[in-house]
């Protein structure tokens, strides 16, 4: 696999448990304490960042900061509105399509270097 796949698959990976680190205790700990919400969160982060950070050094090796600060943010809405929408039970809007194309946009620019070259 190459190493952009690869690190693409860790930061989607790594997203998933930072996504439920942010936003997961709105609906399972509203009613405690903000500091056991906090408690919890920072364990499920301690494994996104046992992947992301490995992701991120594989990833800087083939792309460069910005690629990589972009592809994040690509896998970052990519997981977020599934999560938003099956977990948290919140609507779809025309806003999640009009950020992922721009998200897209922005992908394309920073990629289309390497995207010339296959």
């Amino acid at each position: 696999m190459s190493r952009i796949l690869t690190t693409a698959a860790m930061l989607t990976f790594s997203n998933i448990f930072m996504t439920f680190a942010w936003y997961g205790h709105l609906r399972n700990m509203s009613s405690k304490p903000w500091i056991a919400a906090a408690l919890a969160s920072w364990g499920i982060a301690l494994f996104e960042y046992l992947i992301q950070v490995p992701a991120n050094r594989i990833g800087n090796q083939v792309m460069t900061l910005g690629q990589l600060k972009i592809l994040q943010e690509v896998i970052t809405l990519t997981v977020f509105v599934p999560f938003s929408i099956l977990y948290m039970r919140q609507r779809l809007s025309l806003d999640y399509l009009w950020a992922g194309l721009c998200l897209l946009g922005a992908a394309f620019f920073l990629f289309r270097s390497k995207l010339a070259g296959l």
